[in-house]
């Protein structure tokens, strides 16, 4: 025990990341291999595609990458402002393209912020691309929170998770006059829903454009939960999960008023990015919805990528653990415009990993 936490066991040693594609069969029949992108990255967070097929990473201790025909460029990505990086909540974090970026080039991303006199907080930054790096980065809000994801909604707001909230803001980060908390005591403005423990996933659902949101419980009790205006998500009333003591969090698992999960998980696998697979490429998968692990049960070495099956009014059916031999930390899963699906692997020597149909050319 340390502070009255029992600590964590040294966990399973992780392997080198392979050299050659690794093939897989899968409980859909959709055979997969994994190939090695790009190596050499340090605590990859995020990935967004750029048209033409550059890729933009993260790097939670403050740098942005550019990934080019499979390459990582050498030098860091610059326009990117000073960013305070340490422990699990502050960094260089999600990163988004504007719906509009062909037209304005604007490219969002979340950062901790040095504050002179006040130590640091969550801002939501943009800048726009100029082919090899950004300019005229400016704040567009500086909310507060962890680490936090992004999403821009049919809509056209910016969604952010910050803190045990969602929030719900323009593009220039100003309040909407129709968020479900305006002139309600006690909660900002800019709030869509609450009562979240540590959001770590954002999605927007392809047909029905709401926004799904993964947290990541204490001693389990992760979830998935569909956004509604005004939800409260019950934490830190209700849960799903124990303490790390091992005692149940709270009596009750619901609760009237709280929003329900749609996907729990005990014991965590300490949800992380998430994305809904819409492509033809892996036609077994369509539909699926696919989260990154970091840990599973406390245990480190234990990441994987887990693929979720629904049925048509979005109830769980069957779920699948996949890339476990790797027991890499996966930090981010994404689509990309090639409807292959990409991974980045939340370790000091990160990598981005592409998963491809075995009988890709």
């Amino acid at each position: 025990m340390r502070g009255g936490i029992p600590v964590a066991p040294s966990g399973l040693i992780v392997p080198p990341l392979p050299t050659e594609p690794v093939y897989y069969d899968t409980a859909e029949g959709q055979d997969i291999r994994v190939v090695v992108v790009a190596r050499d990255l340090v605590q990859p967070w995020s990935i967004a595609f750029l048209p033409g097929g550059d890729l933009l990473v993260t790097e939670r201790p403050g740098r942005l990458r550019l990934i080019r025909d499979d390459t990582l460029v050498a030098e860091p990505v610059a326009g990117v402002p000073e960013v305070v990086a340490g422990g699990l909540s502050a960094g260089l974090f999600d990163v988004v393209l504007h719906p509009d970026f062909a037209s304005n080039r604007y490219v969002y991303f979340a950062y901790t912020k040095p504050l002179p006199d006040e130590g640091t907080r969550l801002a939501i930054a943009r800048g726009r691309w100029d082919g090899s790096q950004l300019v005229g980065t400016e704040d567009v809000i500086v909310p507060g929170g962890g680490a936090a994801r992004l999403a821009f909604g049919p809509d056209g707001m910016l969604y952010i998770s910050a803190g045990g909230e969602v929030l719900r803001v323009t593009p220039d980060g100003e309040v909407p006059p129709d968020n479900p908390f305006l002139g309600v005591d006690g909660m900002r403005p800019e709030a869509f829903t609450t009562g979240h423990r540590s959001t770590i996933g954002l999605a927007v659902h392809p047909t029905t454009g709401e926004i799904w949101q993964n947290e990541n419980g204490p001693n389990g009790g992760d979830e998935i939960n569909v956004l509604k205006p005004g939800g409260n998500y019950g934490w830190p009333m209700v849960s799903l999960g124990r303490d790390y003591q091992g005692n149940w969090h709270s009596e009750r698992f619901q609760q009237a008023g709280f929003e329900d999960p749609i996907v729990y998980w005990m014991p965590s696998i300490a949800v992380s990015g998430m994305t809904f697979y819409t492509g033809d490429a892996l036609p077994g998968w369509k539909g699926d919805v696919f989260v990154g692990g970091l840990r599973t049960g406390e245990i480190p070495g234990t990441g994987h990528v887990e693929r979720i099956l629904f049925n048509q009014d979005m109830q769980e059916l069957r779920r699948e653990s996949l890339l476990v031999d790797l027991r890499q930390r996966i930090r981010d899963i994404r689509m990309g415009p090639d409807e292959l699906l990409y991974v980045l692997t939340g370790e000091d020597e990160g990598a981005v990993l592409r998963i491809e149909p075995a009988n890709l050319p």
